[in-house]
């Protein structure tokens, strides 16, 4: 059986493997669990028996789509912060990841399935994404647009606690103003100088 982890070094190959992970990351956030292979298959432009020969099985397009999806993802920060003031970059990265949760919840219930049989999976997910915030992080403390006292991991948990709540397509807008309020606290050199009154026990 062809195993969907090892990319295929022809570059025509290489090419149509491309095509339908796109076509399918498309397909399975409009669509949901009703996109079809053979919508996948037409509309990355490619006959439904390149996808059969590559992907036998629904899981295994599932599996590599959300693998290919998370790598594009992690490797967006170069282009981003080439072009743009690394706080800017952040922000423009973490509409990004909305469109990607859209393909993830789209892929849901085979996803769910596969996460539970690779425990790795979840792991590298959060190392591939976490690292990606690093670099726009160490990237605007160099340039002075984002605060130094915090952490990575803590800017990939508040993202994940907006997508939590407003992770529905047609909460989108309200998830942007939820991003604009994270950045405005990781952008705010001065810090949080307001204390939490907490209760008595």
């Amino acid at each position: 059986m062809t195993d969907p982890f090892v990319r295929p070094t022809r570059a025509d190959a290489r090419a149509n493997e491309d095509k339908l992970l796109a076509a399918a990351a498309l397909a399975f956030a409009r669509d949901g669990a009703a996109a079809t292979l053979k919508q996948i298959a037409k509309d990355a432009g490619v006959g439904i028996g390149t996808l059969y020969r590559r992907f036998p099985t629904r899981e295994q397009l599932v599996d590599a789509t959300y693998r290919y999806e998370t790598s594009r993802l992690a490797a967006r920060t170069s282009a981003l912060l080439g072009r743009l003031p690394a706080d800017q970059a952040l922000r423009s990265w973490m509409s990004e990841v909305l469109d990607y949760l859209a393909a993830k919840h789209g892929m849901a219930d085979t996803l769910k399935s596969l996460l539970r049989n690779d425990e790795r999976l979840s792991s590298q997910t959060r190392e591939q994404l976490t690292g990606a915030v690093e670099e726009f992080r160490l990237a605007g403390v160099a340039q002075g647009v984002i605060r130094r006292d915090v952490a990575s991991h803590d800017i990939l948990m508040a993202l994940a606690g907006v997508t939590l709540v407003a992770g529905a397509g047609h909460q989108r807008e309200q998830a942007e103003r939820l991003l604009d309020l994270l950045m405005d606290g990781i952008t705010r050199s001065d810090g949080w100088r307001g204390g939490v009154q907490r209760p008595t026990p």
